[in-house]
């Protein structure tokens, strides 16, 4: 059998996309009923971390060793890949050794490199393009608290950036309308959008986006790379601030989501998180459980003789 990746929401079926989240769903009541589900007994996750984490180191390390499995935590400081060494190489070698490898990475080009040279399958923890293991988590949420998310609007306020490309591909894949409201300049990928067609609509009018949706949600104006830009990003962005005023304005059941960490008083109001709309604490809690689902069905439990 061919080895699966995932790098992008693009590369399951919508059918697929839709079971890995009711697994998830499955498998977080599961480990609340105090059900142990170890099914990658034996198996080990390596992770590879060019980026600064919280919620991706946790949520993977936690999730493989609630499977019954182990994680690795590899960073360039303490591997060959912060010293050169090809990816093509690294990628031969650490598949050779491992069960799966999760890369949370800068350029999307690594993670298309080190997967055309793997043995094992290999999971986008974060690019600057894309964030398709929140996207699982965030679609998880939504299900969680209003069901099927087919035909209702979501709205992106802010910066056209790696969670907004996958947020288009969500709406690709989950059948939604997704609006999006950004400054000039900072529209999403074009190509996607091309892609979208009509599921998605760019405005620079934040209360144009978030009329009638279901869902909204925003990032940090400034991530991790755009330091140097941080205080211009500061200025034009301001108006792209999220608060209850806003959400007001929205469908009267609207929920809020954020992938964390927030800069409160910036991208957000102070108290947006605190706001009964809010589900952001529940949406951080299912990266573990939607990667869990997904940890679940790339890596085959082992085959006894």
């Amino acid at each position: 059998m061919s080895i699966r990746h995932f790098l992008s929401m693009m590369d399951y079926t919508p059918d697929e996309l839709k079971g890995l989240v009711r697994r998830g769903m499955e498998l977080k009541d599961l480990r609340r009923r105090g059900e142990l589900v170890q099914p990658l007994k034996g198996r080990i996750l390596g992770m590879i971390f060019e980026k600064a984490s919280t919620r991706t180191r946790v949520s993977f390390e936690a999730g493989m060793i609630q499977l019954g499995g182990q994680a690795i935590f590899l960073s360039p400081r303490d591997t060959q890949l912060g010293r050169g060494e090809p990816i093509g190489d690294s990628a031969r070698v650490l598949s050779s050794m491992l069960d799966a490898v999760m890369i949370r990475t800068f350029a999307h080009q690594t993670l298309l490199d080190f997967a055309a040279h793997s043995r094992v399958p290999v999971i986008n923890g974060l690019s600057d393009d894309l964030h398709p293991c929140q996207l699982l988590a965030d679609m998880q949420t939504f299900a969680e608290h209003r069901g099927s998310i087919a035909g209702k609007t979501a709205a992106w306020i802010g910066d056209g950036n790696n969670m907004c490309n996958s947020y288009i591909e969500a709406a690709i894949q989950f059948g939604f309308h997704l609006n999006v409201a950004c400054p000039p300049g900072y529209e999403p990928d074009e190509r996607l959008m091309a892609r979208a067609g009509d599921c998605v609509r760019v405005t620079h009018d934040p209360r144009d986006a978030v009329a009638g949706a279901h869902l909204v949600t925003t990032d940090v104006w400034a991530s991790m790379g755009q330091e140097k830009e941080a205080s211009e990003r500061l200025a034009l962005f301001k108006p792209y601030q999220v608060n209850r005023a806003l959400l007001d304005a929205a469908a009267s059941d609207v929920i809020f989501m954020h992938c964390l960490p927030a800069h409160r008083g910036e991208e957000i109001s102070e108290d947006l998180l605190d706001d009964s709309r809010s589900v952001a604490w529940d949406q951080a809690e299912n990266r573990l459980h939607a990667q869990k689902a997904l940890l679940e069905m790339l890596v085959a439990p082992t085959h006894t003789a």
